[in-house]
């Protein structure tokens, strides 16, 4: 005899979305220049959420203007006081974070457990964490009166709205930058959201400026002449176009790039600890993680054992509703997503992998694709060296610390990787020999404000998060 869980749904009646929204440019929302809208639609049922404003040239260009004019009194504010700011910031997004965790997941798909507990909370500690150092930049270590660069053209994408929003926002702010942010196409709502928080705060005009739209309007921003930093995460493809149109000018550049994380259990590591480590690794946020753990290196000796334990965890998670709390799984971002990841898998089959998943029920609107085990993988197979964004995890296998480092290795990305091992020795070695820039034991997907996050080779440049976070804002 079984228990099933009962539904537990959030209401989503705790948030308020508009039927359309503007561009938020001065502290006040305005049509787009022409007047064209957009649909962001709920991926988890295909509903219309809203309409938003798809920017062009001009607003990119008014966007930028306010974020200069306002340049001149923000930057010459006391570190303390825009401090209080952030502070502030930070309290708010704390009391208004049931609105902004439900309406993270209507607009991405994730689970309400993911985003309530994991998303929420880091992105008001990463306010609350930059604004303890906007009065201690002389104390940073980058030599004395480090001075604010100027104006922040940042690009954030769909995987994590709100958080991508404050890893990048809250550094420039504390360091006397302005802002101008363009959110994903398909995940605009939480950060015009945020822009009633900067209001709600009551953040001088212009110091955040928010432009929804497309791949074009990104274009636009980073491109423009009067932008002095150029902060991005998403794709590889994208960041390397950003770097050809920076390249010669002297913009900042940092970019976040995609990742394909080895995720490395050898034979005394702690199996059951593991297999939770590999699920939270590939299965978190349905695998739309740029650092998430989607190549499995196992050593040969435990390899049964380990596939036994991680099928049996596998047929435990729970994929539908993302506003249900007992959700594991919720809905791929799109359409076009969901068409990438099931073309990848698709290979795999057909390159000789053996494909496993569990029994699982997919809701029949929206778009879903259930958690997926490829076996039998070797690195000339496209699933073990392309990045799929999605549930679908590659198991390789190796003998010797050695060759897992070098089969780790073997990628153009370097963002992260895993360790599972007793010996602490092991740990070391491994660590210092793989070449991610974020390396953890005996655990996965652990993030702190106060710890640099960043990549090596084709998965970018740059650290965002903690003391190096501030780097990349400031003239050092």
């Amino acid at each position: 005899m079984t228990f099933d869980y009962a539904p537990a749904p959030e209401s989503r009646s705790v948030v308020d979305i508009a039927p359309s929204y503007g561009l938020f440019i001065d502290g006040e929302f305005a049509p787009a220049a022409d007047g064209k809208v957009f649909k962001t639609v709920s991926p988890s049922s295909e509903e219309v959420l809203s309409e938003v404003a798809q920017a062009t040239s001009d607003d990119v260009d008014r966007a930028v203007r306010a974020a200069r004019k306002a340049f001149e009194k923000w930057s010459a504010l006391p570190g303390a006081e825009r401090a209080k700011y952030l502070f502030r910031i930070a309290r708010i997004i704390q009391e208004r974070s049931r609105e902004l965790a439900v309406l993270e997941s209507l607009d991405n798909g994730k689970p309400i457990r993911e985003s309530r507990d994991a998303d929420l909370p880091l992105v008001a500690a990463h306010f609350f964490y930059y604004a303890g150092w906007a009065d201690k930049l002389d104390h940073a270590g980058y030599g004395p009166n480090p001075r604010p660069l100027g104006v922040a053209g940042q690009v954030i994408p769909w995987n994590f709205p709100l958080l991508m929003l404050a890893w990048k926002i809250a550094p420039a702010l504390a360091t006397g930058n302005t802002v101008v942010l363009k959110p994903a196409e398909t995940t605009p709502l939480s950060a015009l959201f945020f822009a009633d928080v900067c209001r709600q705060a009551g953040l001088p005009k212009g110091v955040v400026n928010i432009l929804t739209g497309d791949g074009s309007t990104g274009a636009a921003l980073v491109a423009h002449p009067d932008v002095n930093k150029v902060a991005f995460t998403g794709s590889t493809e994208v960041g390397k176009a950003i770097a050809r149109t920076v390249a010669g000018t002297d913009k900042k550049l940092t970019l976040e790039l995609g990742g394909k994380a080895a995720n490395i259990v050898f034979d005394d590591a702690p199996i059951d600890q593991a297999v939770e480590g590999i699920v939270n690794g590939i299965f978190f946020n349905q695998g739309h993680v740029c650092c998430a753990g989607s190549r499995l290196l196992v050593q040969e000796s435990v390899q049964d054992e380990l596939l036994d334990a991680l099928k049996r965890r596998m047929q435990t998670l729970r994929v539908g509703d993302p506003l249900d709390k007992n959700t594991d799984v919720g809905a791929i971002n799109s359409a076009e997503q969901l068409a990438r990841i099931t073309e990848l898998a698709d290979a795999g089959e057909a390159e000789g992998a053996e494909r496993w998943a569990p029994a699982c029920e997919l809701p029949s609107s929206g778009y879903w694709f259930a958690p997926t085990l490829f076996t039998g993988v070797t690195q000339a197979h496209r699933i073990a060296r392309e990045e799929i964004f999605g549930p679908v995890l590659s198991v390789l296998t190796f003998r010797t610390p050695a060759e897992a480092v070098e089969k780790a290795n073997n990628t153009p990305y370097g963002l992260s990787a895993g360790i599972w091992t007793e010996k602490g020795s092991r740990i070391l070695w491994m660590a210092n020999k793989l070449r991610a820039g974020v390396i953890w034991s005996n655990t996965f997907n652990k993030f702190d404000p106060a710890s640099p996050f960043g990549g090596y080779k084709e998965s970018g440049f740059g650290r965002e998060g903690g003391r190096h976070g501030l780097e990349a804002y400031l003239d050092v």
